[in-house]
């Protein structure tokens, strides 16, 4: 897959890195967005001075894998909270370079705008890439909420500062709702079609809950052999 430039470097402090974040905002577009034929389900891990990724692509009309795909980058950004996507974002950006499958839409483990400065992980890879993204994580980062019914596709509307920022989305009876906000070129009608249309069965979608799964068995074998060799 071929990546355009990044409109910014990567070597910034946290506080160069809250500057982008608000000087991106003002590209963000929400727009509906067809379910693509094929989405690429994107997750990362830590090892040690290392993020792990994994991309695995998603054929939306089969219910089937076409490709998986592993890299690692050098871990170059501390942990500041609400800055996730200068940790990751690298490492992700490898990962679809060495897609050979054409997408039309990523699924990231992670916020969309659902973020103090609307700029999550989803977002922020939408807008270096130029693809449809949308943010879907397990946990609230900000905002408020009421409960979703318990019923699959059950939907309460995520607010921050009277503004919708994202759905809490039950996507299977009775579990625990996920947080699904649109990243770029996606709105929030979409955002949910997406996650339900990649819906397998399990809590997450299909495509980011392989990406998991993978990301988590790399790093075990990093840890087991002392060294990162992806299998895929």
């Amino acid at each position: 897959m071929k990546i355009r430039r990044s409109p910014h470097p990567w070597n910034l402090t946290p506080k160069q890195a809250v500057a982008v974040q608000r000087r991106l905002r003002d590209r963000v577009r929400l727009r509906p967005a067809r379910l693509p034929r094929r989405i690429a389900g994107l997750d990362c891990a830590f090892l040690d001075d290392f993020v792990i990724a994994v991309g695995v692509v998603w054929d939306t009309t089969g219910k089937t894998v076409v490709e998986t795909r592993a890299a690692r980058a050098p871990l170059r950004f501390p942990y500041v909270p609400g800055l996730l996507s200068f940790r990751e974002v690298p490492a992700l950006l490898q990962v679809l370079r060495r897609l050979q499958t054409p997408v039309g839409g990523i699924l990231c483990d992670g916020q969309g705008i659902a973020h103090p400065r609307r700029m999550g992980l989803a977002t922020h890879l939408g807008l270096v890439v130029g693809l449809p993204t949308v943010g879907c994580a397990k946990s609230r980062l900000c905002g408020t909420h009421r409960e979703p019914g318990q019923r699959r596709g059950s939907v309460a509307s995520l607010m921050d500062e009277g503004e919708r920022i994202g759905s809490v989305l039950r996507t299977r009876d009775g579990v625990k709702p996920l947080y699904v906000s649109p990243g770029h070129l996606v709105d929030h009608e979409s955002s949910i079609d997406w996650v339900l249309a990649c819906g397998a069965g399990y809590r997450l979608p299909e495509p980011t809950r392989l990406a998991d799964r993978l990301v988590a068995l790399y790093k075990r074998e990093g840890r087991y052999r002392g060294g990162f060799q992806p299998s895929a």
